[in-house]
């Protein structure tokens, strides 16, 4: 029997920790080859690709700060050249900046706006560039991109908006070369940065129709279906994997 991802190459950014590393990890499972991002801590990275070398695919592992267009650039090109081929994007880096609007500075603007915005227009832009038929570009937003329920969330939750432009807009501009661009929006996700024990998530449950967080996992089986043969006559599409967040 073989996987719904044998033979493809994948690069996940941001896939040392967290959902991140769960859709590397899943990926891997579908039988597809991975790089993957990370920006500091290099010991976690390498343990998820260890965990995908023993499944037997291969794997590296590209530090690269998102903020730098140039370091985004450079490991698109070096997860092609390692691994021989790009079929798979996914955008998922991303900066978590919160507080009152009249508290933040500028320079949480720039870093926002660089990690969740621009960084996955480079990528993307220089994805494109090795893609063939049939590639498949998958942005990861959030769910407070449709629904703001807690106040200091104006800058992440503008960012995380520009990707429904961003995923429109590439999908109408890449259809003619079957190349797929999605947008997967999380909602509560039981993560280092939001844990599902933590002191606010009785409250975030109760936003959400199923009560309870998502694991890394199930937003990594949305991502995997949208990577996969079965996705491919969907493009331009946001799919909300939110427990309900946003009904």
């Amino acid at each position: 029997m073989t996987n719904a991802l044998d033979g493809k190459v994948a690069l996940v950014t941001g896939g040392g920790r967290g959902i991140g590393a769960a859709v590397a990890l899943r990926l891997a499972e579908e039988g597809a080859d991975v790089a993957l991002t990370f920006q500091r801590n290099q010991q976690r990275a390498d343990d998820v690709v260890d965990q995908i070398k023993t499944l037997g695919r291969q794997a590296i592992s590209v530090r690269a700060d998102s903020a730098d267009p140039a370091a985004v650039v450079a490991a698109v090109d070096r997860a092609f050249d390692q691994l021989g081929r790009l079929d798979i994007l996914v955008n998922n880096a991303g900066s978590f900046l919160l507080g009152p609007i009249g508290q933040l500075g500028l320079d949480e603007f720039e870093q926002t706006v660089a990690v969740n915005v621009r960084a996955p227009f480079v990528a993307s832009q220089s994805a494109v560039r090795h893609m063939p038929a049939g590639g498949r570009i998958i942005n990861i937003g959030s769910n407070v991109a449709e629904r703001a329920v807690f106040p200091g969330f104006a800058l992440y939750a503008m960012s995380k908006t520009a990707l429904t432009g961003l995923t429109k807009a590439l999908g109408r501009e890449l259809g003619g070369r079957r190349i797929t661009v999605n947008l997967v929006n999380p909602g509560p996700t039981d993560t280092e940065l939001n844990p599902a024990d933590g002191p606010d998530a009785a409250t975030v449950n109760g936003f959400t129709a199923l009560g309870h967080y998502a694991a890394p996992a199930d937003i990594a089986a949305a991502v995997a279906f949208l990577a996969g043969p079965d996705a491919g006559y969907i493009t331009g599409a946001t799919l909300n994997v939110d427990g309900g967040f946003t009904i």
